[in-house]
């Protein structure tokens, strides 16, 4: 189905005069006047609904108007916040203050060499470095990203893959947030570029065993990744050939590699389906062979070892349950089970080493490790310390090795990288992330609890504080969700959510369906028609909050980002009474609009995470949350929203559209603001220091209108 759009242009009136109705910082005999964005009714018919969106205007990026009001309302937020500019200083130097500006990351070792980064005082950006042989070597600076990023207000650097026998590195670099990267070679002996530059790219590469052929993604026109191409060093990107192109709107195409570095894997992967091909990495110009034909609503991922290969799967399995083939037949009728569905445990990932395979499991909300023998077959659990925490497998670059390398978190420990000996089962702490200040884990305090949700499901919260709070009444709490993609809000470690705690916080998350963490269920249960149960049961976990006398209405903060900020924008909707203020960062709050556009980033491959709105009961369903939609004539807790306006993944106008529309409607006097970054995207800010800056505004925002100020 085809809709019509109908837009007045005749209407648009200049809105320059908008910045008149600020005032200068520090007036006191009158506050400063928010921006209004001019009403400019489009509609459009769907499903017999006439709808009618008068700012539909603001998706005019090129239109200066458009930059006008959005400098409008960047520059309302600063006459809003003025007053608290010693403040945020204050705030940033403490944030800062907790973290050792020199450092570097625990070196990880890929054959002879030790690969690592550091950062400098002073310094936005990392520096990635290697060592040859052993640790005591000379360094190799292989990246100074700070001398790249000069003359740039946004520099990513996307992960950077160096050529099997280490003498090429390629890495991709986006110098405005929009994530679309151009990718370098860097000849490592002599340190000179190469006269290869791939545009347009998602930013990967995977190299192939010749040391001089590598893979990479291109996007469409809504940044989908829907080519993949093959490049051979010295030749002309626009001689490339073309591997695969991915038609089907709701796939995106990747590109892998075993840790074996034995199988190149093509990947076309949905939020529901997939599809792995693969080709032996020592013939990269050869064809690649299919595993197994993509199902609607079967996933599956591979991994290889020795002779077979290793597949994931939820084929009737919605747990997931790991399955076992040759690779000389991987078709579905050779798969054998290895490890069947359990309806208590999802399993999350596999890594097959030479001798050991690692399985990453979660049960009751925490990741588990397994590790299974591969010569004797033990299998075993890693035991960890707290009763409740998050670990993650990283910097595990070997294929024949016995140590395997994890991150390990909680509420209270800071993020401790440890070498684990999967034959002896002793762990080694390689480092700890210093906490300067003074910071003692002692004095903090986590603890899980359950809200129950309309339904009778119990939702987990988990919370941290200090110990010395005194629980004699309501204290300031900060609430945190996000509820979609199957992803986890896991319990990891910041020392900037210190500047709270210390400050009496209560910091809490709130594992509402729509996540993972009690399993695959928890994520069907929170997405489709099931989507309101994500916004009930953050409701019902405030709710409960409140009543355990955690908090009051009048002392509680909730924040969310991107997916995240749509669940802020329809608990505010349903229940503003319940919180003081909302943080809503990039948030997904125009939804209807956003999935009826295919032309939209991300909008056609996550049809199966929201439903496609063309179909009429998705869109019947949809417009019962869509937060944009449902914004009415009532009063809404105080507001922080942020935007970036390169942003791919939530477009700008989102956020700013959701911003006018609550300004025209909403009854209350409480303060809302809108902060659009105007050189980055979805990510903020790129350098570290301006990342903190970020956080110490929005911590003063929260701590000002708490009537905390010091």
């Amino acid at each position: 189905m085809k809709i019509r759009l109908f837009y007045n242009k005749a209407v648009l009136a200049s809105l320059t005069a908008l910045l008149a109705l600020t005032v200068l910082a520090g007036c006191s005999s009158a506050p400063p006047e928010p921006p209004i964005a001019n009403v400019i009714p489009h509609t459009d018919t769907i499903h017999g609904d006439i709808r009618v969106d008068d700012y539909y205007w603001l998706r005019e990026r090129e239109n200066p108007e458009v930059i006008a009001y959005l400098e409008a309302e960047n520059a309302y937020t600063e006459e809003v916040m003025g007053h608290t500019k010693d403040f945020q200083e204050k705030l940033f130097q403490e944030i800062k203050g907790r973290i050792k500006e020199t450092d570097l990351s625990v070196p990880v070792r890929d054959d002879s060499f030790y690969y690592y980064s550091r950062q400098e005082e002073g310094l936005q950006y990392g520096i990635y470095c290697r060592k040859k042989g052993s640790l005591e070597a000379d360094e190799e600076i292989l990246l100074d990203v700070n001398k790249l990023a000069e003359g740039h207000d946004f520099f990513s650097v996307y992960t950077y893959s160096v050529s099997p026998d280490h003498s090429l590195m390629a890495y991709g670099v986006d110098t405005s947030g929009n994530e679309h990267y151009t990718v370098y070679i860097k000849d490592l002996t002599s340190g000179q570029l190469l006269k290869d530059i791939i545009t347009d790219t998602d930013g990967g590469v995977t190299w192939a065993a010749d040391n001089e052929t590598f893979f990479y993604s291109t996007m469409d026109s809504t940044y989908r990744p829907d080519k993949v191409y093959r490049h051979k060093l010295a030749t002309d990107q626009a001689n490339d050939a073309l591997i695969y192109h991915e038609a089907d709107p709701v796939f995106g195409v990747y590109f892998g590699k075993s840790l074996s570095e034995e199988y190149l894997f093509l990947i076309m992967w949905a939020n529901a389906s997939s599809e792995y091909r693969y080709l032996k990495a020592d013939n990269p110009t050869g064809q690649f062979k299919m595993i197994q034909p993509r199902q609607p609503m079967v996933e599956y991922q591979v991994t290889h070892h020795g002779d077979r290969f290793y597949i994931l799967t939820n084929e009737d399995a919605e747990n997931f349950r790991l399955m076992s083939a040759p690779v000389s037949n991987p078709k579905r009728s050779s798969w054998k089970e290895i490890i069947p569905e359990r309806d208590s445990v999802l399993i999350e990932d596999v890594t097959a080493f030479k001798d050991y395979m690692a399985v990453v499991e979660r049960e009751n909300g925490l990741r588990q490790l397994r590790i299974r023998n591969f010569n004797n077959n033990e299998k075993y659990y890693v035991d960890f310390p707290e009763p409740i925490y998050y670990f993650r497998l990283t910097g595990n670059a070997e294929y024949t090795t016995d140590s395997i390398r994890f991150s390990y978190y909680s509420l209270v420990t800071p993020k401790s990288v440890f070498d684990y000996c999967m034959g002896t089962k002793e762990r080694v702490l390689k480092k700890q992330t210093e906490v300067l200040g003074g910071y003692n884990p002692d004095e903090y305090k986590s603890e899980r609890i359950f809200a129950t949700a309309p339904d009778g499901i119990k939702v987990p919260i988990s919370l941290v504080y200090k110990k010395s709070l005194k629980k004699d009444g309501p204290q300031p709490l900060y609430l945190r969700g996000y509820g979609s993609y199957g992803s986890s809000s896991d319990t990891y470690f910041a020392s900037s959510r210190l500047s709270l705690i210390d400050r009496g916080f209560i910091f809490a998350i709130a594992h509402v369906r729509g996540g993972s963490e009690m399993g695959r269920w928890w994520y069907e249960q929170g997405r489709l028609k099931n989507k309101m149960n994500t916004f009930t049961d953050f409701i019902a976990c405030a709710e409960h909050l409140v009543v355990e006398n955690y908090t009051s209405p009048d002392s509680l903060v909730i924040n969310g980002g991107s997916a995240g900020g749509l669940l802020m924008g329809a608990v505010v909707n349903l229940r503003p009474d319940l919180f003081r203020i909302c943080v809503a960062d990039v948030p997904f709050v125009d939804v209807v609009n956003t999935m009826l556009d295919p032309t939209i980033p991300l909008t056609t491959n996550e049809y199966t995470e929201w439903g496609n709105p063309e179909e009429e009961d998705y869109y019947r369903y949809m417009m019962t949350y869509s937060p944009y939609d449902n914004v009415e004539a009532k009063d809404y807790p105080n507001m922080l929203i942020t935007a970036g306006l390169n942003d791919p993944r939530v477009q700008y106008w989102e956020p700013a559209k959701w911003t006018a529309k609550l300004r025209q409607m909403k009854t209350d006097q409480n303060r809302l603001l809108l902060k659009t970054n105007m050189g980055a995207g979805h990510g903020g800010a790129s350098g570290r220091y301006d990342y903190l800056k970020e956080i110490a505004f929005e911590f003063a925002f929260i701590l000002d209108i708490m009537g905390i100020t010091k």
